[in-house]
């Protein structure tokens, strides 16, 4: 197999919107028309239209002092906490107003999350020591708080919805709730000093937490439940983490130095520069299509909209074709913008085409070996060049591969 070299990175901030006083918690809807932005200074909620980066309606009042918001994976309601009122309001998305009666959950409620089916959500209650369950048909708790460790603040849960995932920040550690039977299960994981918000990758491997007093991110392996090599640095109080849809990136709100990092997660390190953005950067969270991550800016009352980009690489294990026999092979191609695929140097093999997207496709005519470069380009730093080799025989291939070339530059 052939690969081109790692893709750089080059994220830019796009745009800034206005919102309402001391953004925080932000969440955008499973089909990323929407972002719902939490106001604690305005006790409000402002909802992003992310086609136009324009906010919609007038801001929807919620409780006293709301901090995070989740929303349900269909998109109907989003759940806010509201710190000071010890309550979950519920909005419901097609009028963009609160229904019911606020939902009492506990003391100081901080984070809360959904369910994968949507019919649960899971708040910490930093003042309780403890994680409230919310039955979404009925809006009402169910079951005793579930205890967990001392001053718990963030949560997230596993794309099985099988564990939920709870941040201490009074003992620096992270509980581990079975959603099944509403226990917490093995011993909470050490992390960093003061962690805070966390997520977990699409496919459930790692959760990633934000040590907001050490500057640094911890990796935790789900499958057995500690930490895997040493914290990331970061810039200092991780304040927000959220993960690419295809799991390949982990991007960090810094709020003490008004910047986003980017981690590479199949290194677990930082990648690329720090993001400067708007100050005391809070919260972020990424669209379902992973073109944009959209940041708060506590200080200045905005959310940053990054353009998510990456170089092409590309990745090819060409095989033999033979004349008067239809011929496919795909390359891997990856990149953001998406990247267009040409052959830059020598030719293709008469009878076959090389389309956009990189599909090498035809009916080779003429037997011979065939060397040329195809090369991969969408205006993110280096395009990605392969040289190849294919070979093309008289008789039928019976499967073998063909030669390959040497690394692309």
């Amino acid at each position: 197999m052939l690969t081109t070299a790692p893709a750089a990175q080059a994220d830019t901030v796009t745009t800034t919107i206005d919102v309402g006083t001391y953004p925080t918690g932000i969440a955008i809807t499973s089909d990323g028309a929407r972002a719902y932005v939490i106001n604690a200074g305005d006790d409000t909620v402002s909802v992003i239209d992310t086609g136009s980066n324009t906010i919609i309606g007038d801001p929807i009042a919620v409780g006293n002092n709301p901090g995070a918001v989740a929303i349900t994976p269909d998109g109907t309601r989003a759940y806010v906490t509201n710190g000071a009122s010890g309550t979950v309001s519920v909005i419901d998305a097609a009028t963009a107003t609160v229904i019911g009666d606020p939902i009492a959950v506990g003391n100081n409620p901080g984070a809360v999350a959904i369910t994968p089916d949507g019919t649960r959500a899971y708040v910490t209650n930093n003042g309780d020591d403890a994680v409230a369950v919310i039955d979404t048909s009925t809006d009402t708790v169910i079951g005793d708080p579930i205890p967990v460790g001392d001053r718990p603040v963030g949560v997230a849960i596993t794309p099985n919805g099988d564990r939920a995932y709870v941040t201490n920040n009074g003992d620096d550690t992270v509980s581990v709730i079975d959603t099944g039977s509403g226990t917490v299960i093995g011993n909470p994981i050490a992390v960093g000093n003061d962690p805070g918000a966390l997520a977990i990758t699409p496919d459930g491997t790692r959760a990633y937490v934000g040590n907001r007093d050490d500057h640094s991110v911890s990796v935790i392996d789900t499958g057995t439940d500690t930490v895997i090599g040493d914290p990331i640095p970061v810039d200092p109080y991780p304040y927000g983490v959220a993960i690419t849809p295809d799991g390949t990136r982990a991007y960090i709100a810094n709020n003490g130095g008004g910047s986003v990092s980017i981690i590479d997660t199949a290194t677990d390190t930082r990648i690329g520069d720090q993001i400067p953005v708007g100050p005391y950067t809070y919260g972020v969270a990424i669209t379902s299509d992973g073109t944009r991550a959209y940041v708060t800016n506590n200080g200045d009352k905005t959310v940053s909209v990054i353009a998510i980009e990456w170089a092409p690489t590309l990745t090819v294990t060409l095989p033999a074709g033979a004349v008067g026999q239809s011929y496919e092979y795909t390359f891997t191609v990856t990149g953001q913008p998406v990247a267009a695929t040409s052959v830059t140097v020598g030719a293709l093999p008469d009878g076959l085409t090389l389309s956009d997207d990189g599909v090498l496709s035809g009916t080779p005519t003429t037997a011979g070996q065939f060397r040329f470069t195809v090369t991969a380009t969408n205006g993110i730093g280096d395009d990605a060049v392969l040289p190849v080799v294919l070979d093309i025989t008289n008789a039928p291939s019976t499967g073998p591969l063909g030669s390959l070339g040497n690394w692309g530059s």
